[in-house]
């Protein structure tokens, strides 16, 4: 058995958790998302608490188990607080500004690189080399955060780059001199 998947999920105050069939509506505070869950996974809600059960041992239940409660959970936390993911901009001259919605960054390139918010993600920056990446979806925020990170990854040489808040990069030695 699952030992993530077979975990009652815990519904809190002011958020209500709807099933029909495959799909899964969770609505809170910050907003409203939906999953489809796959196939053989069956999903309850029973006093104040979300169930996730499988119908066999089969490997591909198994293996959607702990997924399909975790994805389920990832989803209240969403609605209730909400996601958010840090990044930073390191390097001389480089820099970023917000532009309305939207974020520009000189970032050693011949132009300044302007980045619109996806759907549901808000942009906000902090300083000129600090921003952050918030909205109320997981896989959301993760992805905004991988696709600007993108834009310029950190290099080993210098550091220099946009990198995640707290991230290591490792560094090469480089040339040496005789």
């Amino acid at each position: 058995m699952s030992r993530i998947g077979r975990l009652p999920i815990d519904i809190p105050a002011g958020v209500t958790v709807s099933v029909s069939g495959q799909d899964v509506a969770v609505k809170g505070p910050k907003g409203e998302l939906n999953l489809t869950v796959a196939r053989p996974i069956e999903v309850k809600v029973e006093e104040n608490q979300v169930l996730v059960s499988r119908p066999d041992d089969e490997r591909e239940s198994r293996a959607l188990h702990g997924l399909t409660r975790t994805l389920i959970n990832n989803n209240i936390i969403g609605v209730t607080q909400g996601y958010t993911k840090g990044l930073e901009v390191v390097g001389t001259g480089y820099r970023v500004a917000q532009k309305g919605t939207a974020v520009e960054f000189a970032l050693g390139f011949s132009h300044p690189v302007l980045v619109e918010a996806p759907e549901g993600i808000t942009l906000t920056v902090e300083g000129n080399n600090k921003l952050t990446v918030a909205g109320i979806s997981k896989q959301a925020v993760g992805e905004a955060a991988a696709n600007i990170r993108k834009i310029r990854k950190p290099e080993p040489y210098k550091g220099k780059g946009v990198r995640y808040a707290g991230e290591v990069v490792r560094r090469k030695a480089g040339k040496s001199g005789k």
